[in-house]
């Protein structure tokens, strides 16, 4: 059953993305913050190791805080056309927002094998490795999507999650700048 509803997630998935060469991405699993990350890194700082988590870790991370920070959780692959199309417009509103209690995280679903290769490479190319956690994309069930999400069901990426105390929006598929820019200042109100 696993395999089937694992198999339905990869077809569902690769239906939203065309494959294409990966630029790669990384990151560590931050505890709470209230600021954004900088989007850019020194060339003498070594990047940070993305961290792994599991689902009691994504699930925790998607939980609701009750504290005044906006929580922007984009779900993509490097090898995802619409995925990699947005991420400019997410790197250009976290140094727009570097000041404001806003946290960005990117959850990485590219295979196991490539994230110490293509992942990482993309995470230090982009100056994403601070802000990028890896999840086996095999482990998410059905129960994670209702457990977290009113309409994702996994069906495909890129999908971002945006959630301040009560409040959430939930998107699928690439978002412009615009609808980015629109999204997270409804929630800043």
């Amino acid at each position: 059953m696993k395999k089937l509803l694992f198999s339905s997630f990869i077809i569902m998935t690769l239906v939203g993305c065309k494959k294409e060469t990966p630029t790669s991405t990384e990151n560590t699993l931050d505890k709470d913050s209230t600021t954004a990350t900088s989007t850019t890194e020194s060339t003498t700082t070594p990047p940070v190791a993305m961290a792994e988590i599991d689902l009691k870790q994504a699930n925790e991370l998607l939980k609701t805080k009750q504290n005044d920070t906006l929580y922007v959780t984009n779900f993509f692959a490097t090898w995802c056309g619409p995925c990699m199309k947005e991420i400019p417009h997410f790197k250009e509103k976290m140094t727009e927002l570097k000041d404001k209690p806003v946290k960005f995280t990117f959850i990485n679903l590219d295979n196991k094998e490539d994230w110490n290769t293509v992942v990482k490479q993309f995470g230090e190319e982009s100056g994403l490795s601070k802000n990028i956690v890896l999840i086996d994309g095999s482990i998410l069930n059905p129960d994670f999507f209702k457990q977290n999400f009113k309409t994702w069901t996994g069906e495909s990426i890129p999908f971002t999650f945006m959630k301040k105390g009560d409040k959430t929006n939930e998107t699928v598929g690439s978002m412009s700048k615009t609808d980015l820019d629109e999204k997270i200042a409804s929630l800043l109100k």
